[in-house]
C-alpha cells in the first residue's frame, strides 16, 4: 500500500455495489485496502498497539494496510465473522466474539471517517427510533403501533380509519436453509390477527394514500431523489414487489423535507443514508424509514443520478465525525 492515507473497505467479494465505488476511487488514484470481516482471523491479521493511539497494520494477504494511513472507511454490509470449523459450538462464539470486539474496536477507534461508523448504522436500525426522531423534526411518519399484544392490534386496525399495513422491524427473513429472504410490506386482513401476536413484537401503520414514493439517497451533503412510480397493485403496496412494474424520475426534495433529514442524519451521526417516503395525491411527503446501509446501485443505474461519485468524493476527502 502506498505511503498516503487510503480507504478501507469493509465489504463482501461479491457486493457490485462497492465496486462502483471501489472503481470511482481507482480512477481518482486513491489506494483502496478492500476485505470482508469473514476473513478475519483466518486470512486477516491485525497488528496493533496502542502508543499515543493505535499503531500497526491490517494485512490480507499480500496487501497491507497501516492503521495511522486509513483517512476513511466504507463498511458497506461485511460478512459475519467465520471460525474455524474444528472449533466447538462454544469456542466458536466466544472466538467470534473476541475477534468482533478486537478488529472493530480498533478500526473504529481510528482518527478516519466512517460511512457510516457501525456504531451509528446499529442505532439508526431500530425502526420505531427512526420514528421517533422523525417525529420530532417534522417529516410526518404514519400513526404506528409497535406491539405483541393481540388485542392491541385489534383495537388499532379498528381505530384507524382505512387500510393498515405491517412491516418487519429488522430486515427480513432467513430459511432453513439460511437463505436471507425478503419480507415485503402487506396490507393487514382484520380476521388474521390471532393470537400469534404474542409471539414477537410487530410493527402496524396507518395506510398513507400515495400517489408515488421516493426513494432519497444522502451522501454528505449531497442529495439524490428518484420518484417510484409502480406499474401494478402488487407493486403500489411494496414496490419491492415488484421491480420490472417500476419507473423512475429524478425530482427535487422540498426545503422543509430537507431540513428535517439533515437533523435526522445529525441526530443518528449518519453520513450516508437510504431513506424512503411516501408522496401523497396532494404532494405531503411522509417519512417510512431510513436505511443506514440502504441499497443505491440500481438506483444509480436506472436514473444516472452520481452517487458513487459522491461517496468516492466523500471518502477520498476523508476527516473526522
Amino acid at each position: 500500500m502506498p505511503d498516503q492515507t487510503a480507504v478501507m473497505v469493509m465489504t463482501t467479494e461479491s457486493d457490485t455495489t462497492a465496486d462502483l465505488v471501489v472503481e470511482e476511487l481507482n480512477e481518482r488514484s486513491v489506494p483502496v485496502f478492500r476485505f470482508d470481516t469473514a476473513h478475519f482471523p483466518t486470512d486477516v491479521t491485525l497488528t496493533a498497539q496502542l502508543e499515543d493511539g493505535w499503531r500497526g497494520s491490517v494485512r490480507f494477504g499480500e496487501r497491507e494496510i497501516e492503521l495511522a494511513r486509513a483517512g476513511s472507511a466504507y463498511y458497506r454490509r461485511p460478512s459475519e465473522f467465520v471460525m474455524q470449523g474444528s472449533m466447538s459450538g462454544a469456542a466458536r462464539r466466544f472466538a467470534a466474539a473476541q475477534s468482533r470486539a478486537g478488529l472493530l474496536g480498533v478500526l473504529v477507534s481510528l482518527d478516519c471517517l466512517w460511512v457510516n461508523h457501525p456504531g451509528r448504522n446499529g442505532d439508526a436500525s431500530y425502526k420505531p427510533w427512526q420514528l421517533t426522531v422523525a417525529e420530532q423534526v417534522g417529516l410526518r411518519p404514519p400513526r404506528t403501533l409497535i406491539t405483541n399484544g393481540p388485542e392491541a392490534a385489534r383495537r388499532f386496525v379498528k381505530e384507524i380509519d382505512g387500510p393498515v399495513i405491517y412491516k418487519t422491524l429488522a430486515g427480513g427473513v432467513v430459511d432453513d436453509d439460511g437463505v436471507p429472504k425478503g419480507m415485503p410490506t402487506s396490507i393487514v386482513d382484520p380476521d388474521g390477527l390471532d393470537d400469534s401476536i404474542a409471539l414477537c413484537a410487530h410493527q402496524f401503520q396507518e395506510w398513507v394514500d400515495k400517489h408515488h414514493e421516493v426513494r432519497l439517497t444522502v451522501v454528505g451533503d449531497e442529495f439524490f431523489a428518484a420518484e417510484i412510480h409502480a406499474g401494478n397493485d402488487a407493486a403500489h403496496v411494496d414496490w419491492r414487489n415488484d421491480y420490472a412494474a417500476l419507473t423512475y424520475e429524478i425530482v427535487d426534495v422540498p426545503d422543509d423535507v430537507r431540513r428535517g433529514v439533515v437533523e435526522l442524519m445529525c441526530r443518528f451521526g449518519l453520513v450516508f443514508g437510504a431513506l424512503d417516503f411516501v408522496v401523497t395525491p396532494a404532494g405531503e411527503w411522509r417519512f417510512l424509514e431510513i436505511n443506514p446501509n440502504g441499497q443505491w446501485g440500481w438506483i444509480q443505474t436506472v436514473t444516472g443520478l452520481p452517487i458513487s461519485t459522491a461517496l468516492a468524493g466523500l471518502l477520498q476527502g476523508g476527516s473526522t465525525t
